[in-house]
C-alpha cells in the first residue's frame, strides 16, 4: 500500500514534468506516461487488469465524461456552427474507410470469416475523445480544426459502439436489418443531446441555489455524470449528453436569450459556471488524464507475436488510408499543419479496448483472436498518433508532408495555446 501511495504522488509530478518538458521540446506527455504503465504493467506486473478489475473501467469512464464535459464548456455557438459539417463528414468518411479496409484485410489474413472482419473494422472504427482532446489542445492548430476533431472523436466512438453490437447480433442470429442499425444511430445521437440539454437548463436554474451550500463545486461534475449515467442507461451515448451538458452550460446565457425570444412568456434566469470553476475542473483534467494514459499502458496484454504483428500491420493501414480521406474532407484554405494535425488524430482508446472482449463473450467463432489485436492496435495507434505529432510539431516532416498534402497552404502554425490548466497541459 505504501508503495502505490508512493507511485500516486510520483506520477502527479512527473506529469507536470512531462508537460513542462513538452512545452520545450513538443513531446507529448502521452508517451512518457503511457511507457510508465507499462513498465508498471505488463514489464514488471505491478499492476494487472485482473487486479484492477471493473475499478478500471469505471475511472476511464469516468475520465471520458471529465474531458468532454470540460471540451464543451470551451465551445461556442459559432465555432461550433463552421465546425459540425466537416466534422460530420470526417466521422462518417473515416469510419466507413476503416470498417472497409480492416474488414478486408483481417479477413486476407486469416483467420476471420468476411462478418468477423466486419466485426474487427467496427471494434476499432472509433477514435478516443481522451487521447484526442488533450493532444489537441496542446497542438498550435486552429480552433476550426480542433473543434472539427473533437466532434469526429466524441460522434465515431458512437458508431463504433452501434455498428460492433450490430454485427455481432447478425453474427449471432445470421440476420442484419440495416433500418435498425440507422435508427439506434439517430436515437442514440438525438436523444442524448437532448438529455445533455435538458439537464444543462435545469443545473443552471438550479445552481445558484446549490452555491449557497458550503463545499459544492463539484456538483456540477456530479449532475453531469448522472446525465452520462441516465443516457447510457436508457441506450444512447452518455459521451454526447457530457458533451452537449458542458457545451449548453458553456453558452447558458446566449442559450437563455434564445429561450426568451422563442417563448416570450417564460422567464429563465440561469447561473452561469464562474471562472474559477472551469479552472479547478482543468486542474481536474489534467489530473485524470495523467492516471489514464497510465492506466492504458499498464492494461496492455500481448499474447500471441502473429496477432500482435496483425496489429501493427492494421495500424499502418490505417493511417495510410487516413491521408486521402483528410483530402476529401477538410478545405483547400486549411493550413497544411492542421490537415497534417487531422490526419495522424486517429488513436483508438476505451471503446474499442470495452468491445473488444465482447465477441469472445458473444460465443464469435475467432472472437478470442480479436482481443489482442485490439489491444496491439491500441497501443500502436496511440504512440503513432503521439510520435508523428511530435516530429510535425518539430517540423521535421515538412518535406513528406508537402508530398502529402500538396492542396493545403502552407501557412505557419497559430500560436501557443493559452497558457491554462486546460490547454497548456
Amino acid at each position: 500500500m505504501a508503495v502505490a501511495l508512493l507511485i500516486v504522488g510520483l506520477l502527479v509530478f512527473l506529469a507536470h514534468l512531462f508537460s513542462a518538458l513538452f512545452q520545450r521540446t513538443r513531446m507529448p506527455d502521452v508517451l512518457p506516461l503511457m511507457a510508465l504503465g507499462l513498465i508498471i504493467g505488463p514489464v514488471t506486473g505491478m499492476i494487472t487488469p485482473e487486479a484492477v478489475g471493473r475499478a478500471g473501467e469505471v475511472f476511464a469512464l469516468i475520465v471520458l465524461g471529465v474531458i468532454l464535459f470540460e471540451s464543451g464548456l470551451g465551445l461556442d455557438f459559432q465555432t461550433l456552427r463552421d465546425s459540425l459539417g466537416s466534422g460530420v463528414r470526417l466521422t462518417v468518411l473515416g469510419v466507413v474507410v476503416t470498417l472497409v479496409v480492416v474488414g478486408v484485410a483481417a479477413t486476407a489474413m486469416g483467420p476471420f470469416t468476411p462478418l468477423e472482419g466486419l466485426m474487427l473494422g467496427a471494434i476499432l472504427t472509433g477514435t478516443s475523445p481522451a487521447v484526442v482532446i488533450p493532444m489537441t489542445q496542446m497542438m498550435k492548430v486552429r480552433q476550426h480544426t480542433r473543434t472539427v476533431l473533437l466532434l469526429e472523436s466524441t460522434f465515431s466512438d458512437v458508431l463504433c459502439i452501434v455498428l460492433s453490437l450490430a454485427l455481432i447480433q447478425a453474427a449471432r442470429y445470421e440476420e442484419l436489418r440495416p433500418g435498425l442499425v440507422v435508427g439506434q444511430i439517430i436515437a442514440s445521437f438525438t436523444l442524448a443531446l437532448l438529455i445533455g440539454f435538458g439537464g444543462a437548463l435545469f443545473w443552471s436554474h438550479m445552481l445558484g441555489r446549490v452555491r449557497r451550500h458550503k463545499n459544492s463545486i463539484f456538483t456540477t461534475p456530479a449532475f453531469m455524470f448522472i446525465m452520462y449515467g441516465l443516457a447510457e442507461i436508457l441506450g444512447y451515448s452518455g459521451a454526447i449528453a457530457a458533451l452537449a451538458f458542458g457545451f449548453t452550460l458553456g453558452n447558458i446565457e446566449l442559450v437563455s436569450k434564445k429561450i426568451q425570444t422563442v417563448f416570450k412568456g417564460i422567464h429563465f434566469n440561469p447561473t452561469s459556471l464562474s471562472e474559477s470553476d472551469e479552472v479547478l475542473f482543468g486542474e481536474v483534467v489534467f489530473l485524470l488524464k495523467t492516471f489514464f494514459f497510465v492506466y492504458i499502458g499498464a492494461s496492455i496484454r500481448f499474447t500471441d507475436p502473429y496477432l500482435v504483428a496483425a496489429g501493427l500491420g492494421l495500424t499502418a493501414a490505417i493511417f495510410l488510408l487516413r491521408v486521402p480521406v483528410v483530402w476529401l474532407v477538410m478545405g483547400a484554405d486549411s493550413p497544411r499543419f492542421d490537415a497534417s494535425v487531422a490526419w495522424i488524430m486517429i488513436p483508438k482508446g476505451l471503446a474499442a479496448a470495452i468491445l473488444a472482449g465482447l465477441p469472445e463473450q458473444e460465443g464469435i467463432h475467432h472472437g478470442a483472436a480479436m482481443k489482442p489485436i485490439v489491444y496491439a492496435v491500441i497501443l500502436f495507434s496511440i504512440v503513432t498518433t503521439a510520435l508523428l505529432g511530435f516530429f510535425i510539431e518539430r517540423g521535421r516532416m515538412a518535406g513528406a508532408l508537402a508530398v502529402m498534402f500538396p492542396k493545403f497552404k502552407d501557412l505557419p502554425p497559430e500560436k501557443e495555446p493559452e497558457s491554462s490548466t486546460s490547454t497548456a497541459r
